[in-house]
């Protein structure tokens, strides 16, 4: 249903919602609305992201939101900052991709290797993932980043038990 109410014309990214939704951020992020112009703040990241998803649906928005969890979560933000990727290169890269079978193979190649660095740390994960979904759920927060961590650790716990017994 959420989906459905999302998909609605009314509910796409506007000028007036953008607006909006920076000063909200910089008022519960104790910034001030003039960070949204400094694309090296979080509100500045937060208003470009609005600004080059204007006029897609909240749908298309929210999945964009949900990559860059991922990718902070996996380490990957990180990375690309040690890298010198600009905000915006980034921002730009991930609108252009979908979450797909290919962005988790991606990740879950990324927790494989984080694997043989600790061993252990994806059942950890993964343990970590299903007690924040539950919560997530009992709650009534927005399921997708859950669900999605779910999905990308249990591939790579799959992957890695299949590489094992193909070892053996």
């Amino acid at each position: 249903m959420n989906s459905v109410f999302n998909e609605l014309p009314s509910r796409r990214i506007t000028q007036e919602f953008i607006s909006h939704s920076v000063q909200e951020a910089a008022s519960t992020a104790s910034g001030c609305v003039g960070d949204a112009k400094d694309p090296c703040t979080s509100i500045g990241a937060y208003c470009y992201m609005l600004q080059s998803n204007l006029g897609k649906t909240m749908l298309e928005f929210q999945e964009l939101m949900t990559v860059f969890q991922l990718l902070h979560w996996n380490g990957s933000l990180k990375i690309f900052r040690e890298r010198k990727c600009s905000r915006q290169e980034v921002v730009s890269y991930y609108s252009q991709h979908r979450l797909d079978e290919c962005f988790r193979s991606h990740m879950a190649l990324d927790w494989i290797s984080k694997e043989q660095e600790t061993p252990g740390i994806l059942s950890q994960e993964l343990q970590v993932a299903l007690r924040e979904l539950e919560e997530a759920r009992r709650a009534g927060r927005e399921l997708r980043f859950y669900k999605e961590k779910r999905e990308i650790l249990s591939l790579a716990l799959s992957q890695r038990h299949s590489e094992g017994a193909s070892a053996q």
